[in-house]
């Protein structure tokens, strides 16, 4: 998609960037990814607390298949159609992903479960590292 037209429909969200990713592009607001574009379809970001919106919408959320492998859904939905005509509808859901964002920012800085759920991955920290290299 066009980044102009990302810009203006991101607009009420502050620190707006875009980079690629995926092979598509990443919307990021001050430096937490809220949206994609995936094969030209915009994802937003969403979280156990925003899903029910984004499922009572009936809004399509992003999944990708490996050959052999089992559908991986991602915590991304599509944005509504609608909503690219209506600014103020825009910045409704805009805001949901916002809010999906910044949650999900602040239980990784936790570092103790990610948004979705899931254990947060990575070097255990301190003594626990300490432990772990003595062995």
């Amino acid at each position: 998609m066009d980044e102009a037209f990302l810009r203006d429909l991101f607009r009420s969200v502050p620190d707006v960037t875009i980079r690629r990713l995926f092979g598509g592009q990443g919307i990021y607001s001050r430096g937490h990814i809220l949206a994609l574009v995936i094969r030209g379809s915009l994802y937003l970001k969403g979280d156990a607390e925003s899903e029910f919106l984004y499922v009572g919408a009936g809004l399509e959320r992003w999944s990708y298949q490996r050959t052999g492998m089992a559908p991986v859904n991602m915590p991304y939905w599509r944005f509504p159609e609608d909503a690219f005509d209506d600014p103020d509808e825009a910045e409704r859901w805009i805001a949901v992903a916002d809010a999906a964002a910044r949650r999900s920012a602040r239980a990784e800085d936790k570092g103790d479960r990610t948004a979705s759920g899931r254990k947060a991955r990575g070097r255990p920290a301190g003594k626990a590292r300490r432990l772990a290299s003595s062995r």
